[in-house]
């Protein structure tokens, strides 16, 4: 039966063991299943926890209310009701078999079974596919917890009708292997080869939120490596970067190359602990080169313009993937300003500082100096990833992030909000009406106190108005 006692009984939830307690109170049987049985096998349990259930819906109902749980019913058509213990959502499902997947997303039917087996050989992966309770132990079927131990993604059962039933277990895969830092089994690495090009039949947002996940592991690099061709599946526009030769002396590397070299090091750079929005930029900081290519008299590579070119494509990307503005605007700006020419002045940053404030849309003088220092890691990454005689630029950035930290200690001004006037005093001391004129003016107003013409003080700001 592949039955064993493989987790210690203490690292399971009370909120999930009551509801295992109160449907086998009802005389049914159930199981922990999933996500957490996995990572429990892994000695790191996860919080979220799914059950699995011989009992209908409407009987797991009436067994988990008459234990006082509350339950709602949120996926009844699957078997699915979701109980709510000391504020913990417990998804409680029937055991079930799926019938066809017509449009490679979800079963057209499902059939409603008495045996856990038969409900863990409907799912994607040997590691996803086994079920624990506190008294009966593991049930494994597919050898998940041997997989893990080998540090494996293997599908269940044959890989290409795991695929085939969904698309989207092809990017799973690859976020599980991201995880975990499990390598893919060689079968179903094959079949994810083959399966690829079904991801088009996927909804974009469901890619999106996958990729998100790939993003968080911080193993974006290895997934354009070794799965290639399901991250070009699923960025289509990546596919122009592969083999791209940027015929630059500044450059060792194809755009592609490149791109999941600078991806690595802003991981090193920021010793793994990484924003998502810095791995976005680190990722599409280049989108745009292919299509701004050209070609000197000297025969030497230019990609004049693909900053512009690379923000715009990337605002299109990141909003096809449904990802909330407040993490795509300060994306958009990075990749937007990551090659930004900083020249010797009194105080190099600020003027970038206050571009990357502007077109990030972030609330304080507090994030956006955070996200000046991302766009340094960018680009000391960027720059670790050319060719060898250009890597020097990396350690140059040292003293501009000092002159940053020094602008952040003065508190200079680099802010409309922050000048010692307002809207009102510029409506009144120019004699102009409410209106963008206004806003246009206090931009004046703060390049001549960036720029060093005249103090920010209030005094000082009025007769400058003034004349």
């Amino acid at each position: 039966m592949g039955v064993t006692q493989a987790i210690d009984p203490a690292l399971a939830p009370a909120y999930g063991l009551a509801v295992l307690d109160a449907l086998e109170a009802a005389g049914h049987e159930a199981w922990f299943v999933g996500g957490w049985v996995r990572d429990a096998l892994r000695g790191a349990p996860a919080h979220d926890v799914d059950v699995c259930t011989d009992a209908p819906w409407e009987e797991s109902e009436r067994a988990l209310v008459a234990a006082g749980i509350t339950v709602h019913e949120t996926g009844t058509a699957h078997g699915t009701v979701t109980a709510v213990v000391e504020g913990k959502p417990v998804e409680v499902t029937t055991y079930r078999v799926d019938g066809a997947y017509t449009d490679h997303r979800r079963p057209d039917s499902v059939t409603f079974v008495t045996d856990v087996r038969e409900d863990l050989a409907r799912r994607d992966f040997t590691v996803n596919a086994m079920a624990w309770h506190p008294r009966r132990g593991l049930v494994d079927p597919f050898d998940g917890a041997g997989d893990l131990e080998r540090r494996l993604i293997r599908a269940v059962g044959v890989a290409s009708e795991r695929f085939e039933e969904d698309a989207l277990r092809l990017l799973r895969a690859v976020r599980f292997a991201c995880r975990l830092g499990f390598a893919v089994e060689e079968a179903t690495q094959e079949a994810l080869v083959e399966a690829a090009p079904t991801l088009g039949d996927v909804a974009q947002e469901r890619i999106g939120a996958e990729l998100r996940g790939i993003m968080a592991s911080g193993r974006a690099a290895w997934a354009m490596r070794a799965e290639r061709e399901v991250m070009l599946a699923a960025v289509p526009e990546l596919v122009a970067m592969v083999g791209f030769d940027q015929r630059s002396p500044y450059h060792a590397y194809d755009v592609y190359e490149h791109t999941a070299r600078v991806m690595e090091g802003v991981e090193y750079y920021t010793g793994g602990v990484t924003s998502e929005r810095l791995r976005w930029a680190a990722f599409l900081h280049d989108i745009g080169k292919p299509a701004c290519f050209t070609v000197g008299e000297n025969g030497q590579g230019h990609f004049y313009g693909h900053p512009h070119e690379g923000a715009q494509m990337t605002e299109k990307i990141l909003r096809r993937f449904a990802i909330p503005l407040e993490l795509a605007r300060p994306v958009v700006a990075l990749v937007r300003l990551h090659d930004r020419p900083m020249k010797s002045e009194k105080r190099p940053p600020l003027k970038l500082l206050a571009e990357l404030d502007r077109r990030s849309g972030v609330r304080t003088r507090g994030e956006a100096i955070a996200l000046m220092h991302e766009m340094f890691d960018l680009r000391r990454a960027d720059a670790l990833a050319k060719a060898p005689d250009y890597r020097g630029w990396a350690c140059e950035l040292d003293r501009y992030e000092r002159m940053l930290r020094a602008i952040d200690a003065s508190g200079v001004c680099w802010r409309t909000s922050d000048l010692a006037i307002s809207g009102g005093d510029v409506i009144a001391v120019r004699g102009i009406k409410p209106g963008p004129e206004v806003g246009k003016t206090l931009e004046q107003v703060l390049a001549a106190v960036m720029s060093g013409q005249v103090e920010n003080r209030r005094d000082a700001l009025l007769a400058w108005l003034a004349r």
